[in-house]
């Protein structure tokens, strides 16, 4: 390795660990001043984990997840530039108090659930949640970091932290959300009690622990008890199938337990806590924040500056927020508990080789900022440290029509309609929003191919034709929704579900249920609130006798279910029942589950009706207006 070879644009603060086989610092991006966590692998290290880590992580984007800003690779090595969260480790914050208490280990597993989510909504599955990997900053709220043996879903082995491993991942049995549901729970159970749910003398005995013995429900509060014991299921199909449904059912519980203020107050513990460990931030350590003013702008957020004096003499680093090279730095007490991914100790080459052709089209797909002098930096992962302007430029959206056959299958597409924009200043941006965009219809055909063949229908065809509207033309948002038409070459129920998709012009993200509505919302009681303010265009489907009756959506609707029938892996073997469906005038939200017993339905409301329920950020988005920071 050349030692200390650094990458151009970033001026190096301080170095937090260092390894065999590479180093972590603390830098500045030269232009914006923005902190970042650098983490430097030498080219005999293993690059080709650091570049899988880097396609897994660049994939997810959400502010509960640390955020890559990009991948450098030279002759000398690889390097990740992440955001530098400013924050303390849980690990440290346990050791250090304890059991936390109901509503603030309820706030700590939201905020992890909701990290998650935003991974297993891109196929991610991080494979080792744990205290070590959960930052909380200084506001109370908390990221997930160190995606360094994340596998995509189905791949994965036996690499992981014993202490909170489901059973099938201690099996060596392929990866999928609900594992990461199994590892939450037990850090929610160790926040609550101070404990963890399994303890034994040697590793044999663990995995016992964990492949047999009882959950240990009954040391949680009673109200708890329930999302102990489903979130530690054994059998991984009786927990909830990924983080977003678990996220649903803590709402609920949580509020009917401890009111609808609990995670208030739980926000409210977490940073008079972390605040308590100031002295160990990163950013005050390096001395780029004032400690003092990391404890008054808590104290005036509401958090309040309980123990905060505890923080003098804590140390300089001892629980660094920043970066940790477990593996590839590792040095004691100079990178302690990685607040920026690490290349994990833990073992394991991250993706299988199943996996591969995989990665190896993510990260071409990526866009290359610079070539030149034997560097290849890989941008458009994430953020970038320097701010990248929004597209300004309009951008039109157009109607597109395909037309094809496949022999090979019996399907005939006719008269497909599907949206494409044109005009944006990023042309690898543009590309995949309209990938995005016409993802209902590539399902439907797909499905189509895989279940309608030569041998079940003989000459006789299927077809299928879509019509779509669109709702959004931006500047911000492009919406979408579309309404299929499959006329099948033999007997079948009605037809396909095909929603509503909403994409970000800026990022290309498709907005989720949890984008566009406010926690409180997706609950039992925050849905009939928002189900009697909305009008049906098929009014019959909740009538007695209709399809759904009286019946409400219930909060798991608003994320993606099995196509009834279907098995995990097929094709279209998820979809969403209820998608949000904006437009200039009004908000709307489609109803699509296919077959014949319940007709689609729009639902519709005017903003003015519907704007408590839904999230600051996304009304800014359709309004064209900038915010107000807030914080739910």
């Amino acid at each position: 390795m050349v030692d200390d070879w650094r990458i151009d644009g970033f001026d190096e603060v301080r170095e937090l660990g260092r390894g065999a086989q590479g180093r972590v610092v603390l830098a500045r991006h030269s232009g914006s001043g923005t902190p970042v966590a650098i983490k430097y692998l030498s080219r005999s290290a293993d690059v080709e984990r650091l570049r899988e880590e880097a396609v897994l992580l660049g994939r997810v984007s959400d502010p509960h997840v640390a955020r890559l800003y990009r991948l450098v690779e030279s002759v000398h090595g690889a390097a990740l530039v992440m955001e530098a969260v400013n924050g303390v480790s849980l690990k440290r914050v346990l050791a250090e108090h304890g059991a936390l208490g109901p509503e603030a280990s309820l706030t700590v597993l939201k905020g992890s659930l909701l990290g998650l989510a935003a991974a297993h909504a891109v196929g991610v599955v991080h494979r080792d949640y744990k205290p070590a990997n959960v930052v909380v900053q200084a506001d109370g709220l908390s990221k997930l970091i160190d995606f360094g043996i994340a596998t995509l879903a189905g791949g994965g082995d036996r690499s992981g932290t014993p202490a909170y491993m489901p059973p099938e991942q201690w099996l060596g049995e392929p990866a999928t959300p609900a594992a990461d549901v199994y590892a939450a729970t037990c850090v929610f159970f160790e926040c609550v009690t101070g404990r963890r749910p399994f303890e034994a003398a040697d590793q044999a005995a663990l995995q016992a622990m964990h492949l047999n013995a009882d959950v240990p429900a009954e040391a949680v509060p009673e109200p708890l008890r329930n999302l102990v014991a489903r979130g530690m299921a054994k059998d991984p199909t009786q927990r909830p199938w990924g983080a977003a449904a678990f996220v649903a059912e803590l709402e609920e519980a949580a509020v009917a337990a401890y009111g609808p203020a609990w995670e208030t107050r739980g926000i409210r513990v977490l940073a008079g806590t972390a605040v308590a460990l100031a002295a160990l931030f990163p950013l005050v350590a390096a001395g780029l924040t004032p400690a003092a003013s990391v404890t008054a702008g808590a104290a005036a957020s509401g958090a309040g500056a309980a123990g905060a004096a505890g923080a003098s003499g804590a140390g300089a680093a001892g629980a660094s927020g920043v970066a940790g090279a477990s593996g590839a730095a590792g040095a004691s007490g100079a990178a302690g508990a990685a607040g920026v991914s690490g290349a994990s100790g833990t073992g394991g080459a991250g993706l299988l080789a199943s996996t591969g052709a995989k990665v190896a089209a993510a990260v071409a797909g990526t866009a290359i900022a610079a070539s030149a002098g034997g560097v290849a930096v890989y941008a458009g992962m994430g953020d970038d440290p320097a701010p990248r302007p929004t597209p300004t430029r309009a951008v039109a959206a157009t109607v597109a029509v395909q037309n094809q056959t496949f022999t090979e299958s019996a399907v005939t597409v006719r008269n497909a309609r599907y949206v494409q924009i044109s005009g944006h200043r990023d042309p690898a941006l543009q590309q995949k929003i309209n990938q995005e965009l016409r993802k209902p219809l590539d399902l439907l055909i797909s499905y189509l191919r895989a279940h309608f063949n030569p041998s079940m229908c003989g000459s006789r065809k299927t077809s299928l034709s879509t019509t779509v509207e669109t709702g959004m033309r931006g500047p911000a948002l492009v919406s979408v929704v579309y309404t299929p038409t499959i006329e099948y070459c033999q007997p079948a129920d009605g037809t396909l579900p095909a929603g509503a998709v909403t994409v970000d012009l800026r990022t290309g993200r498709v907005l989720t249920a949890r984008d566009v509505f406010l926690p409180s919302t997706l609950t039992s009681s925050g849905l009939k609130t928002l189900w009697s303010r909305l009008t049906s265009s098929n009014p019959t489907n909740w009538k007695p006798g209709g399809c759904r009756g009286y019946e409400p959506p219930k909060p798991e609707e608003f994320y993606a279910r099995k196509l009834p029938g279907e098995a995990p892996g097929t094709l279209l073997a998820e979809y969403i029942p209820f998608t949000a469906f904006p437009t200039p005038q009004r908000f709307e939200l489609n109803y699509s589950i296919g077959g014949s017993e319940c007709p689609r339905d729009r639902l519709t409301a005017p903003y003015a009706k519907v704007r408590d329920l839904l999230q600051p950020e996304f009304l800014a988005l359709v309004e064209g207006t900038t915010p107000t920071p807030s914080r739910t």
